[in-house]
């Protein structure tokens, strides 16, 4: 019982890490977008943006799979 919950306790901190991690992804997208008012894709001045918040949040989310509650053992 004790080593289960040992091992929940750096699953849960890092779950929160992909968490934040997804979060400011998206955060740093909509707060550039809203300071230069530029939301589209396809202009070749924006590519680095994309490529930030694309890293980002796909960190975010490929974490946050990863490392979200294991399933229970059957008993």
């Amino acid at each position: 019982m004790a080593n289960a919950s040992a091992s929940a306790f750096p699953r849960r901190v890092a779950f929160g890490f992909y968490t934040l991690v997804l979060l400011a992804g998206i955060s740093f997208y909509v707060i550039w977008g809203a300071i230069y008012r530029s939301w589209n894709v396809f202009l070749r001045e924006n590519a680095g943006v994309y490529a930030v918040t694309v890293i980002m949040v796909g960190f975010g989310v490929v974490g946050m799979i990863l490392y979200r509650k294991s399933p229970r053992p059957p008993q």
